[in-house]
């Protein structure tokens, strides 16, 4: 009778883990990515019907004005003739300005906190300019009105007529509340966005590019501007595309020191009006349903430009990142 051999179990090697951990492991992992793409898809869902809710809110003016509403200028509650062009060109005007002006000092900013400054100097400095981001724009607007505002009125203004009075972005009466100051609140208020963001960029540049560019007779300048910022370009365009999309929503601050007239003007120094301060100021003295209509049309107005800039800016980070 021959034996019959039973088999023994086959022992996991050193260091495996159970299979019912590793089963736990893996629904673990499921219920982390589904929570993930919940939430992302809640975000998704919160836009998608804040977006609904204004083409519904706004249904009678798309279908009084049609898309002549972009162009027209008549704002007159009385006669309901409602136009968004002034408020499109004052949110344009104000942001461009300030994202110049802003682009600018917080490029060179963030060049000099990344490269040249001192680490101390660089710690704090980089510190209170980022603070700036945490002050609220009523503050901002308190002291563009009672601070800036008298400044811009009798020395920023009366310095431009005399140098540039002979553009008409210059000429004409001086207003102390006026487009040329909220632009320069606007600029105050999205510098610590572009330095920022910048700075952090400068920094994640690999050293070995610096001392190549060193190595090869380049000065520190010189290294910085045609080594360091041309490798993050894209990323301070996004950085300034996201403090763009900042500067076209602000209500508050614009509101106390554009001077709230619905006109076109090509000069600075005369009051304007943006999308955001128009709907703050005037909602709740919307007596009549077209009225509302129009004004919840400024907001999808501003809904739809802010998100194509915003996203735009998130895409090229997210592209210089990779």
């Amino acid at each position: 009778m021959t034996e019959q051999t039973i088999a023994s179990p086959v022992a996991p090697p050193p260091g495996a883990r159970p299979s019912s951990l590793l089963r736990g492991e893996r629904i673990t992992s499921k219920i982390f990515v589904a929570a993930l793409q919940s939430s992302c898809g809640l975000f998704l869902l919160i836009v998608a019907g804040l977006a609904a809710e204004l083409v519904w809110g706004a249904r009678l003016s798309l279908k009084t004005f049609g898309i002549g509403f972009l162009w027209s200028s008549h704002w007159n509650p009385v006669t309901e003739q409602f136009g968004a062009a002034p408020f499109i060109y004052g949110t344009v005007v104000t942001s461009l300005i300030a994202l110049v002006l802003a682009a600018i000092v917080g490029i060179l900013a963030a060049i000099y906190l990344a490269e040249f400054a001192p680490r101390w100097v660089g710690t704090y400095l980089g510190l209170l300019i980022e603070l700036l981001a945490a002050v609220p724009s009523i503050v901002y607007g308190l002291w563009g009105l009672f601070v800036l505002a008298p400044i811009v009125a009798n020395w920023i203004g009366p310095a431009l007529q005399k140098t540039l009075g002979f553009l008409p972005f210059f000429k004409g009466p001086i207003y102390g509340v006026n487009v040329l100051t909220a632009s320069l609140i606007l600029t105050l208020m999205i510098v610590p966005t572009i330095t920022a963001i910048t700075r952090d960029l400068i920094a994640a540049v690999p050293m070995r590019n610096r001392e190549a560019a060193l190595a090869l007779g380049a000065t520190p300048w010189e290294t910085a501007a045609k080594v360091v910022l041309p490798a993050v370009r894209r990323g301070i365009i996004g950085a300034c595309l996201l403090a763009f999309g900042r500067a076209l929503g602000e209500t508050i601050a614009t509101t106390m020191v554009i001077g709230n007239r619905p006109v076109i003007s090509a000069s600075l120094f005369a009051p304007g009006y943006t999308v955001a301060s128009v709907i703050a100021n005037e909602f709740t003295e919307a007596t009549s349903d077209l009225y509302l209509s129009a004004l919840i049309e400024l907001g999808l107005i501003l809904l739809v430009v802010s998100l194509i800039v915003i996203g735009i800016g998130r895409l090229m980070v997210r592209l210089f990142v990779r």
